[in-house]
């Protein structure tokens, strides 16, 4: 019985220092003007809004579509830097990617987006 009861404390203990690792790790800091900049000079924001849909979904709105996606990063990544075509106002129109190649940036966006 003292076995088991030593057993579940080392257990109990054990995942503690687990979520207190996890709480002390800082989160990924998203540079804002970084993914700003980015987002006008490849010219998203032409369809794209922070706050209201436009020709494009709101990016608080793909931010709500991603929440639960554990793929969110690779999916949202592959359509800003893969030609693709999505359909607006009943047509299929060209999606235009991000003009750069720099992972860092490309990371940064989709994290600010995600973010939202």
């Amino acid at each position: 019985m003292k076995s088991i009861m030593t057993r579940n404390k080392i257990g109990v203990a054990g995942t503690l220092v687990v979520i207190a690792c996890f709480l002390s790790v800082p989160a990924y800091a998203v540079d804002a003007a970084d993914a700003q900049e980015l987002l006008e000079k490849s010219k998203c924001l032409k369809c794209h809004d922070v706050e209201k849909t436009k020709k494009g979904k709101a990016y608080k709105k793909i931010a709500a579509d991603y929440k639960s996606n554990p793929n969110a990063v690779a999916a949202i990544t592959k359509h800003v830097t893969e030609p693709s075509q999505v359909k607006i106002e009943g047509e299929m129109v060209d999606h235009g990617v991000v003009k750069t190649r720099d992972k860092a940036r490309i990371q940064n966006l989709v994290e600010w987006i995600l973010s939202r």
